[in-house]
């Protein structure tokens, strides 16, 4: 449950298209996802939403994404996560992350400061009472930003079956090199009715939680919003997955199929 949290909260050749008339989302976005053990047993929701800030005296989106288990699951394995990300509405730079999470007794309350300039990540970590500071790649984005990065900048209009994405993302202290590939088009059906996706393949690290690094799957809307519509993951005991059933505040719109 709480690795799908995490991996959920993410989600070319780069090519420069962060604008503000091409922009995937924009401010007031509302996504709610349901979370599922093995298909039908419910394990939680998951939200993600989209509003305005500065930082620094720069104008940033906000996007706060929160999970927390549901039903009889929440008895045994209680889980409360809270992430935000601002990051520069033009460039998509990360300027401030933070991590509040609860799950089954693990705990972390973080807070990381990007200095692009300097390439430096200044964690503050509230739990521990204690800072720190680590080196960044320029190119760095953080959990959740990552996932708004892609949607503007990942060019579906020519990208090939097979193709990997990679991207430089800093989580828990650390920076590690996430990969993303291009498994095609595929119909599905939704709450809403059938949506035409784009069906990817985020590589995973197996062993304790996942079968083997190509457990996870993710369905985006293959529309102008690239909003994940369904994630699927394969553990090395059952399975998670999260399918979206709300949403309100699309730039663009909605498109299922009769």
């Amino acid at each position: 449950m709480k690795k799908l949290v995490g991996i959920f909260l993410l989600f070319a050749s780069f090519q420069p298209l962060w604008a503000q008339e091409t922009s995937s989302f924009q401010t007031g976005e509302w996504l709610r996802f349901k979370l599922s053990y093995s298909g039908w047993v419910k394990a939680g929701n998951a939200t993600l939403e989209v509003s305005e800030t500065t930082y620094k005296d720069k104008p940033v989106y906000k996007v706060v994404g929160k999970g927390w288990t549901t039903g009889a699951i929440k008895w045994f394995f209680n889980v409360e996560d809270h992430y935000e990300s601002h990051f520069d509405k033009q460039t998509g730079q990360p300027y401030k992350f933070v991590r509040n999470i609860d799950e089954g007794g693990y705990i972390k309350n973080r807070i990381v400061d990007f200095d692009h300039l300097q390439k430096k990540a200044l964690i503050n970590d509230l739990k521990e009472n204690t800072y720190s500071t680590v080196d960044i790649e320029q190119d760095i984005q953080d959990l959740v930003s990552a996932y708004y990065y892609l949607r503007n900048n990942y060019n579906t209009e020519t990208i090939q079956e097979g193709s990997v994405v990679e991207l430089n993302i800093f989580f828990d202290s650390e920076t590690f090199l996430f990969k993303l590939k291009y498994l095609g088009r595929e119909t599905i059906q939704t709450p809403f009715g059938k949506i035409k996706c784009l069906k990817f393949r985020p590589y995973v690290m197996a062993g304790r939680v996942f079968k083997e690094e190509e457990s996870l799957t993710l369905w985006v809307t293959a529309d102008k919003n690239k909003v994940p519509m369904k994630i699927k993951a394969d553990l090395r005991v059952g399975s998670l997955r999260a399918d979206l059933e709300a949403l309100k505040g699309l730039k663009h719109p909605f498109e299922i199929q009769l």
